[in-house]
């Protein structure tokens, strides 16, 4: 797990190309370009999409994680509580493609404000959209890089 600023992103090249290359464009003028509609930039090896919900109570979320598959997390708006787990401490309920859920116990936890990215590595259970003092309106931009062959 690497959890960074946005100035910061250069400092972690060189662990994978297409990670680099998403590195590379965690700028604010590309971020502001990404919508939510899924964006290939190599086919389903690197794409980007920006999500946007509203956090919830910790209770009503689940952890996943995934095997093939990088996920570089950026907040665009609003904060967040992300929790963190090894896949191997947590029961798993749900697995589809390169997806799987689990329930479990939370090992770390951070809070993610614009300009924070997480960047979470094949097997590290991440539970997402948590509420820091209660609902809030979050804008996301995912990276999903693969690094495996699935």
């Amino acid at each position: 797990m690497i959890h960074a600023r946005l100035q910061d992103a250069s400092a972690y090249r060189g662990i994978h190309p297409r990670l680099d290359k998403a590195l590379e464009l965690l700028t604010p003028d590309y971020l502001a370009t990404v919508t939510t509609q899924r964006r290939e930039l190599e086919g389903r090896d690197l794409f980007v999409t920006r999500y946007e919900y509203e956090t919830v109570p910790e209770a009503e979320t689940f952890f996943e994680a995934h095997r093939a598959y990088v996920d570089i997390q950026l907040l665009t708006q609003g904060r967040e509580r992300v929790a963190i787990s090894p896949a191997e401490t947590l029961e798993e309920f749900e697995q589809h493609g390169d997806f799987w859920g689990y329930h479990g116990e939370n090992q770390q936890c951070l809070v993610l404000k614009p300009g924070d990215f997480l960047v979470v590595f094949p097997g590290e259970g991440h539970r997402l959209k948590i509420a820091v003092d209660g609902p809030e309106a979050v804008s996301k931009v995912v990276f999903k890089i693969r690094v495996k062959e699935d």
